[in-house]
């Protein structure tokens, strides 16, 4: 049985019923509508079901080939397929001009009926899972998919969905790992460009020499090697986003052709003579401070201020601390769903730890630290803060116990002014370095220059 529902518009009662009953009979529901005005209703009622609309050229309240455009824009994943029974070659080409799927004269036979309307169905099909699929997509890069609620991501979401409706080239600007692409991604399904390409390219992950090939594309035989043509980003992204991270890497010749393709929206490719033109919207990042950049001279103040349209600060992880728990439970519950397995359990030390943590590498790397404690942690067992990466079990302790102070003689009865601060520091000293030594108490007493009883004696008076 389709799927997929035939709205049939005709005014001849009789004809109707019998291609009705014909596609009934090979497994499509059908709707019947013996005018326009129906046939409209209907398929405003029901655009969500309908994948092909069988409709008279001529009705007695309008004709089919007038109302191509109302039919496309009620429902815009069906198809088209008019029937007529007096036909011109020129129709004919008018309505596959206008949209309409194929163009049948009334009296086919029923064969031939069944199999334009089989292959309508399908493209329609096709048509709505695709639209599906982009959805699905567009859903998991919007700005309400960004995960926290800190003042400063807020701030910086405020201002992406702003300059999104608009065509305006936008510099992202923060530190690696912080998810500056992952705005470019939402500023892009938040445009009026969604449904176009969205193409992102790392500009330091190529050789500068075949950076601009990449972009820009090339002739056959423009160089050695180049035994076919080759499509650049810029023609891939046409009608929608390109994004160059790490622009800052471009190299000089290429900043030069980026500048005229932003001005102009056309490029030449390499070993062409002819320019290639397109509608190519830019989105940049760099973890640099650009404008210095420009204004030592490494970089092309001209292109600088092209980009630059409007910059948008990424804050970095440290800037939303508060954010981090929440991150956290989101890479713990993905990678349970990619590992097949229930959602790691943080215990509340090892998210104190996580929260102590200055994260220099930002969402990225907590995402690392919660895919490997969700490999490696045992089923049903919480993630201690022991089984964190040291430097994290560091963050803590210091937090705990406040930096750490200038290392103490380890002497059994050390003689100070203020005993019960020496004890402290030498309590914050030794749970360092049991720490560094990854708990291995024999490497612990060497590093520290103490006998192994010593250390026991320590660890057990200061409760280690």
């Amino acid at each position: 049985m389709s799927e997929c529902t035939i709205l049939l518009i005709d005014d001849e009662e009789l004809l109707r019923l019998a291609v009705a009953r014909t596609l009934e009979l090979e497994g499509y529901p059908v709707l019947q509508a013996a005018n326009a005005y129906t046939g409209l209703q209907l398929l405003a009622d029901h655009a969500n079901e309908i994948g092909v609309i069988l409709s008279d050229v001529k009705l007695p309240d309008g004709r089919g080939l007038d109302l191509l455009p109302r039919y496309r824009a009620l429902a815009p994943l069906a198809e088209v397929v008019l029937m007529t029974a007096y036909g011109t070659i020129a129709d004919g080409v008018r309505a596959m001009r206008e949209g309409a799927f194929d163009y049948l004269a009334k009296g086919d036979a029923d064969e031939r009926l069944v199999v334009v309307v089989d292959r309508a169905a399908e493209k329609a099909r096709l048509r709505r899972r695709v639209a599906d699929l982009e959805k699905k997509v567009g859903s998991h890069y919007t700005f309400e998919a960004m995960v926290g609620h800190s003042p400063a991501l807020a701030e910086a979401k405020r201002a992406a969905q702003q300059v999104a409706a608009t065509e305006a080239t936008v510099l992202l600007e923060g530190p690696t790992g912080a998810g500056k692409e992952l705005f470019a991604q939402a500023i892009h399904y938040a445009s009026p460009r969604r449904s176009k390409p969205f193409v992102a390219v790392n500009c330091s992950a190529f050789p500068k020499e075949l950076l601009e090939s990449e972009l820009f594309g090339y002739r056959k035989g423009a160089f050695t090697g180049a035994n076919t043509d080759k499509k650049g980003l810029f023609e891939e992204a046409n009608g929608g986003t390109l994004f160059l991270d790490e622009i800052g890497e471009l190299a000089p010749e290429a900043q030069a052709k980026l500048l005229r393709a932003l001005e102009s929206q056309e490029f030449t490719k390499l070993g062409d003579n002819r320019p290639t033109r397109v509608n190519v919207r830019v989105v940049a990042a760099t973890n640099r401070n650009l404008k210095q950049e420009a204004d030592a001279g490494h970089f092309r103040l001209d292109l600088y201020y092209r980009l630059s349209v409007v910059v948008l600060r990424v804050p970095p992880l440290s800037a939303r601390r508060g954010d981090v728990p929440v991150l956290a439970h989101f890479f713990a519950q993905h990678f349970a769903t990619q590992l097949r397995q229930r959602p790691l359990v943080l215990s509340a030390e090892a998210m104190q730890a996580l929260e102590a943590y200055a994260w220099p590498g930002n969402v990225r790397e907590l995402r690392n630290v919660l895919e490997r404690a969700s490999i490696l942690t045992p089923p049903g067992q919480p993630l201690a803060a022991t089984d964190l990466p040291l430097e994290v079990q560091l963050a803590a302790l210091e937090t705990q116990l406040g930096p750490p102070p200038p290392t103490p003689s380890l002497d059994p009865d050390p003689a100070a002014d203020d005993p019960r601060l020496l004890r402290n520091a030498e309590k914050h000293h030794i749970q360092r370095m049991l720490l560094e030594c990854h708990g291995n108490k024999a490497a612990t007493a060497r590093v520290l220059g103490i006998a192994h009883t010593t250390l026991y004696r320590k660890l057990e008076e200061y409760g280690l």
